[in-house]
């Protein structure tokens, strides 16, 4: 039984990788820096339906490589003193101490104070900011969650945080577990609230028909606030269809 093909479509001066698979959906991402185009189709629709179809979007497709190629990218972070680093929307600088003893982040009014040995490399000092984000996390996210199983009448299971490239979250409605992205400890507390109330929702209603987003203006009015917030940073733009 077959699981995928890959295929690519040439429109002008625009490639696009096309993959089938065992979907039941068509989903188009447009992924930076470059702009570069994917279509996940279904393995039924052959690949002049997705030509069509990719033809219908290429003035969506031009709009939104523009602007993912125009934006003002971070630059790679060397975790060294004085550089900044972002937690819950905030911008601090990193204040560094190398010496014998435990290594960690910790937040100290204005500061972050990275604690490494003498010689660490920025492996080791990624490690470590990634592991105080987790923390973070960890920390405000079962309290948010409690707040609205209480006020949506639903029961999450379990929860995960991991590096994602091209989600925030994701929900398995029939296990009732969530995953979280750890790039979310660096926006504002009010954007992991919405994606709470967002994979919580999917608890409801799984797909993201009219349904969901009734729901969703019900018990977060300004969500849509909140997600173009979140889509500031580099994750793919899509259609999901």
């Amino acid at each position: 039984m077959r699981t995928s093909t890959i295929n690519t479509i040439e429109l002008g001066d625009i490639a696009i990788a096309v993959v089938r698979k065992n979907i039941k959906n068509i989903h188009l991402r447009i992924y930076p820096p470059a702009g570069n185009v994917l279509i996940s189709a279904p393995l039924r629709m052959n690949l002049d339906t997705i030509r069509v179809f990719a033809v219908s979007k290429l003035d969506w497709i031009a709009k939104h490589q523009q602007k993912i190629r125009s934006r003002v990218r971070e630059t790679p972070r060397e975790f060294v003193a004085r550089e900044s680093h972002y937690l819950w929307g905030k911008c601090y600088l990193i204040d560094l101490l190398e010496l014998e003893a435990r290594s960690q982040v910790e937040l100290r009014h204005d500061v972050l104070l990275l604690q490494v040995p003498p010689g660490a490399d920025i492996v080791k000092k990624r490690a470590i900011f990634d592991e105080f984000y987790r923390q973070q996390m960890e920390a405000a996210i079962p309290p948010l969650i409690g707040k609205w199983e209480r006020l949506m009448g639903v029961t999450v299971i379990s929860f995960s945080i991991r590096k994602m490239k091209t989600k925030w979250g994701s929900c398995t409605p029939s296990l009732g577990t969530i995953r979280f992205n750890l790039e979310l400890a660096k926006k504002p507390i009010e954007c992991l609230e919405y994606v709470i109330v967002h994979e919580l929702v999917h608890l409801l209603e799984p797909s993201h028909n009219q349904r969901f987003i009734a729901f969703m203006d019900a018990f977060l009015p300004k969500w849509r606030c909140d997600r173009d917030e979140l889509n500031r940073l580099l994750i793919p733009q899509q259609i999901n269809l």
